[in-house]
């Protein structure tokens, strides 16, 4: 029986996929579960619909990306911390610090998440921390920490 898939089925197959099952599968498992529905003329018109959808949002958000991307790019971060004789900071700079400050720079919120440091930063200097947008789009940021 072929069954459009309407949520995620391990080892069967993502939502809106289009499947060859077992008859019985179906009928005991898939469809009570409302995890599927049968592969009609509608439900496939359907599923063509949603997956057009989601082709317009995941443009949409790759151009807001693109363009938050140009905004960052080149942006200069400074932290003024408390550092021992030796450049070592009395504590560190984390990527929620770098995301707080880029997002009033810009005027535009940037989710500590999106900044991508290994470690936090633990010495005085100057770091290029990249953003990671999207998969295209991973502006670098230049982080300078100075000694207060």
């Amino acid at each position: 029986m072929k069954v459009v898939l309407l949520k995620e089925v391990q080892g069967l197959g993502a939502p809106g996929t289009v499947k060859e099952v077992a008859d019985g599968y179906a009928r005991n498992y898939l469809l009570p579960r409302k995890l599927a529905t049968p592969a009609t003329a509608s439900a496939l018109k359907q599923v063509e619909q949603m997956r057009a959808a989601q082709d317009r949002k995941l443009a949409r958000q790759e151009e807001e990306a693109a363009a938050l991307a140009q905004r960052i790019e080149g942006q200069e971060v400074r932290f003024q911390v408390r550092a021992g004789d030796d450049g070592r900071l009395y504590g560190s700079v984390t990527n929620a610090d770098v995301a707080e400050v880029l997002s009033r720079q810009i005027g535009e919120e940037v989710d500590r998440r999106r900044v991508v440091l290994e470690e936090p930063i633990h010495m005085l200097g100057t770091f290029e921390v990249p953003v990671r947008l999207s998969a295209q789009h991973s502006p670098i940021v230049k982080v300078i920490v100075e000694a207060e």
